[in-house]
């Protein structure tokens, strides 16, 4: 069982009406709610954490989580607005107006407790108080004797307080087993340098899989004994929305099925274990980008 603890919101997405008005339809989302749908396509039991509004917004959520078979049990229903994140297209970039404050999301202020062998943390969830706060404690409390695996998915625009936001995401990479990374973000939290030096520095810090994404490019995997590059695969891009978030389920699936989603085992991974999950990750993005929106792949779909 894998906990997926993290944002669950609702992207309003441009769309014109019949009638050729410009309108906004709502789709489930958020990173870490992506992780958890894309490990539950991929025939892995997982169970999802966040404050989830009572309203027929918060509906959407759960539905989408029950339909990929995602266990949302742990989420408390609130009586507080589901998170939305207008979308504003100009030339395929994308830009967002987040309605976040007090939500049931921003209000998780208690975690149950956890039958899970390993837990996911990331996202937006991770900036300023409340839920951060929660999430934060509950991997320290858990990292002893459960393997644990975050990826910040850093948004620098919405950061309001950078100083308390690296502090934090420093304390949970110090705790976590797993650490995944784009080559943006990697900069953005070690500095300018060497890509394989600044990972090697994280493993040197206590991780025992440092995964560093760099786009189009492929992924790097580091540990203390091994290094391992896995290319992309090629595919036909409809846009990239979910990549890196599909990318996470396809790994810590590929670990799953490993047997290595233990303590003793994540702390002494061979070369093909590394290599066989972040080969299970790219083949998951690779779907993922090929058609709109975040939208993971099955087990099915990916022959496995």
């Amino acid at each position: 069982m894998i906990l997926t603890c993290g944002e669950a919101l609702i992207d309003m997405l441009p769309r014109e009406s019949t009638q050729g008005e410009a309108a906004f339809a709502p789709y489930p989302g958020g990173a870490v709610f992506n992780t958890a749908i894309g490990l539950g396509r991929l025939g892995v039991l997982t169970q999802f954490l966040c404050g989830m509004s009572s309203d027929f917004l918060g509906d959407i959520l759960r539905d989408a989580l029950d339909a990929s078979h995602v266990d949302h049990s742990p989420s408390p229903r609130l009586n507080a607005p589901c998170t939305v994140a207008f979308v504003k297209l100009v030339n395929g970039q994308a830009t967002y107006a987040f309605y976040d404050e007090n939500s049931a999301m921003r209000s998780l202020n208690a975690a149950p407790e956890i039958d899970a062998d390993a837990m996911f943390f990331g996202g937006i969830s991770l900036v300023g108080n409340g839920c951060g706060d929660t999430y934060e404690a509950l991997m320290l409390r858990e990292a002893p004797r459960r393997v644990t695996m975050i990826d910040p998915n850093i948004r620098p625009t919405f950061i309001k307080d950078v100083a308390a936001y690296r502090a934090r995401i420093n304390r949970m990479m110090a705790a976590a087993d797993i650490i995944k990374l784009s080559d943006e973000d990697l900069h953005w939290m070690e500095g300018d340098g060497d890509l394989a030096e600044l990972a090697n520095g994280l493993v040197a810090k206590g991780s025992k899989l440092v995964c560093i994404t760099e786009g189009a490019k492929g992924v790097t995997g580091y540990s203390a004994e091994h290094t391992v590059f896995v290319p992309s695969e090629r595919a036909v891009v409809a846009d990239t929305v979910g990549a890196g978030d599909t990318f996470n389920a396809g790994t810590l699936a590929g670990l799953e099925r490993a047997g290595a989603l233990t303590k003793e085992r994540i702390a002494n991974l061979s070369a093909e274990d590394i290599r066989a999950a972040l080969r299970l990750g790219v083949r998951a993005a690779a779907v993922t980008v090929s058609r709109a929106g975040a939208n993971p792949p099955t087990a099915a779909e990916l022959g496995l």
